[in-house]
């Protein structure tokens, strides 16, 4: 008998940011490609505290777009409110690599694209991967952006992300099996 390999199973933890930085955990999603699409967001302080979060109905677009929308919007959020120091973590290894060469960003999105560089080059601006397993806050708010008709702010942790907002701030792991 020839048996499979057992999983490889890695820990996934939602990390803060160090003092005086904020970390906005992003997510895109999309109901086909092309199909529904929406966004979510969710910014953190170095204490694990919620500063705010979004979720924005985007059309009928793809995942790729949303992903970006999602980063384009984190970015103009944190400059609009003043933040300096801003941690960007996103599921998405193409919205990573767009931060480090633009070609990868559709030319429909690329001026807004380099807006939202300019903003960052003002910062001090970090951006990092991260499994879905430690992205989970920000996927459901992608999700709840899907039953949306424009967009949302919350001030305060929404109802249907706190189980997992709590899992996060308490450093509770998540699991991915590859």
């Amino acid at each position: 008998m020839n048996y499979g390999n057992a999983p490889k199973i890695i820990e996934v933890l939602w990390h803060p940011p160090i003092m005086q930085w904020l970390k906005c955990n992003i997510d895109g999603a999309s109901k086909g490609n092309p199909g529904p699409s929406a966004c979510g967001g969710i910014f953190r302080n170095s204490a694990a505290d919620f500063m705010g979060a979004f979720a924005f109905s985007l059309g009928i677009s793809n995942s790729l777009f949303a992903e970006l929308q999602g980063a384009m919007i984190a970015i103009e959020i944190a400059s609009q409110k003043g933040w300096k120091y801003l941690w960007l973590e996103t599921d998405s290894i193409i919205v990573t690599l767009a931060f480090k060469s633009s070609k990868t960003v559709p030319w429909q999105l690329r001026n807004r694209w380099e807006n939202c560089l300019l903003k960052t080059s003002a910062m001090n601006f970090y951006v990092t991967h991260v499994y879905r397993e430690g992205n989970q806050c920000a996927d459901l708010l992608a999700n709840i952006g899907l039953s949306l008709q424009t967009h949302a702010w919350w001030d305060q942790v929404p109802n249907q992300i706190g189980a997992e907002f709590t899992k996060d701030r308490l450093g509770l792991s998540n699991y991915r099996f590859c």
